[in-house]
């Protein structure tokens, strides 16, 4: 299980729906593996603004990684456009204008060398970072999710 997938993650307890302690689950016995992904700039600077970053710090946390930024940080024009190959918005194709057709973005100038860092770590935090086995806890009831070969099971007991 991926650190990012537990930004998106509350507990599935009808009762615990209205409770903000239930946001975000806290790692308990977490084991904790890095796997090598391909850097990908692109896909950070276009997920942070759906990260929850009070929880993500808190997660973050609870598991070692102690060097995020205390505020969210904003992608600047030039770090999303530098730290991606994107592409550019549609353009009507001048044979079809109804069809879209793409194109590779000319880079620009490099970013500043603390948003790449600030960007590989976010990286290796919410993409490289992977819980194999341990539990994930409710703040609010306690309930415990176990994860076993980093699947978290979220099936409910019936009594439940």
């Amino acid at each position: 299980m991926k650190i990012l997938t537990t930004n998106f993650l509350t507990c599935a307890l009808k009762t615990c729906k209205t409770s903000p302690l239930s946001y975000p689950l806290h790692f308990k016995d977490a084991e904790l593996v890095q796997q090598e992904l391909e850097y990908n700039p692109t896909f950070i600077v276009n997920i942070l603004p759906r990260v929850d970053w009070d929880a993500l710090k808190i997660t973050a946390g609870e598991l070692g990684f102690t060097t995020l930024p205390t505020t969210k940080p904003s992608p600047s024009p030039s770090t999303s456009t530098s730290a991606a190959n994107a592409l550019t918005p549609p353009a009507s194709h001048p044979s079809n204008p109804t069809s879209p057709s793409y194109s590779l973005a000319t880079p620009t100038p490099a970013t500043s060398d603390e948003d790449e860092k600030l960007l590989h770590d976010l990286h290796t935090l919410l993409l490289e970072t992977q819980v194999m086995s341990g539990k994930l806890v409710c703040g609010n009831c306690g309930h415990e999710y176990a994860i076993k070969e980093g699947i978290a099971n979220f099936l409910l007991p019936n009594h439940l």
